[in-house]
């Protein structure tokens, strides 16, 4: 069995946040020092337990196994009992300090633990079901600590964080199918795959033709229009944590430009954010495009 390794105690996590890949700024100085702490502390939960689900070689159920002690001390929080893991017992204080909604944390869980056991999905809604638990519950946390938990923002917010995964997906295509072997996962809807006559080997193969790349545009045209539909949060939200939060949507942006422009031909060039995007996403979240 694979040994798991602990999630480790702050400063480590903000270390985390600041070295691991995103296509988004993740406990950026942009955000009041207040809340960089506990943005972190959010962050490496969310990071470790996706690791657990995907990363290594460990047996199905030895992830599920990993999971469920993660998901058995987020019910310890929800109860208001004392966390038995150290790192649990510093994401329990941050969950008190500022009134966090436990049940996001376990929608993660519950995401992550799909991930274990299920690698197609069937339908649009099917596929929007899972962005449901494993990213819009980060930006309803994250609206939790910015205080501005509203009904209008928390709608604005799940359209973010769900176009955010739609990217993510359709950047880690290739990825997907390499990693677990006969357990590859395809985040491509099956039913649309169908209609567009295109199969999995067809995946394998990396299929190019004008039909795979109308496909793909597609796809990427949709999460652009949820992304965009959540752009209005940016404006919403003040300060530094509105500055923060435009430039996370011109990531997304930045990265559907990338999408487009890579024509479906994400086998070979697999589209990421460099250090000369960031001056763009920058002056777009600075002049509030």
């Amino acid at each position: 069995m694979q040994a798991f390794s602990k999630p480790v105690t702050t400063p480590a996590s903000l270390q985390l946040a600041h070295t691991h890949y995103e296509n988004f700024p993740v406990a950026s100085l942009l955000l009041p020092a207040h809340l960089r702490y506990a943005v972190s502390v959010i962050y490496q939960f969310a990071r470790e337990a996706d690791d657990i689900a995907d990363e290594g070689d460990a047996s199905p159920s030895e992830r599920l196994q990993a999971l469920q002690s993660y998901e058995d001390e987020l019910l310890l929080i929800q109860a208001y009992i004392q966390a038995e893991k150290p790192f649990f017992k510093t994401l329990q204080q941050v969950v008190k300090t500022h009134q966090l909604d436990v049940q996001s944390l376990l929608d993660l869980i519950s995401a992550f633990k799909q991930d274990v056991v299920k690698t197609r999905y069937a339908n649009f809604e099917e596929l929007l079901d899972y962005c449901r638990r494993s990213a819009n519950p980060v930006g309803r946390l994250m609206l939790q600590l910015y205080a501005a938990d509203t009904q209008q923002n928390r709608q604005w917010s799940d359209h973010i964080c769900t176009a955010l995964q739609l990217i993510n997906f359709y950047q880690d295509i290739a990825i997907d199918l390499q990693k677990h072997g006969q357990h590859a996962r395809i985040y491509l809807c099956q039913d649309e795959m169908h209609a567009a006559g295109i199969v999995e080997q067809d995946l394998k193969n990396q299929r190019l033709d004008d039909i795979w790349q109308a496909f793909f545009l597609y796809n990427v045209a949709r999460a652009e229009q949820f992304l965009l539909a959540g752009k209005p949060l940016g404006h919403q939200l003040t300060g530094r944590i509105g500055f923060e939060l435009r430039m996370i949507v011109a990531g997304g942006e930045r990265m559907i430009y990338k999408l487009k422009r890579c024509h479906g031909d994400i086998y070979h060039h697999r589209p990421t954010l460099h250090a000369f995007d960031w001056p763009i996403i920058l002056l777009k979240a600075l002049f509030k495009q």
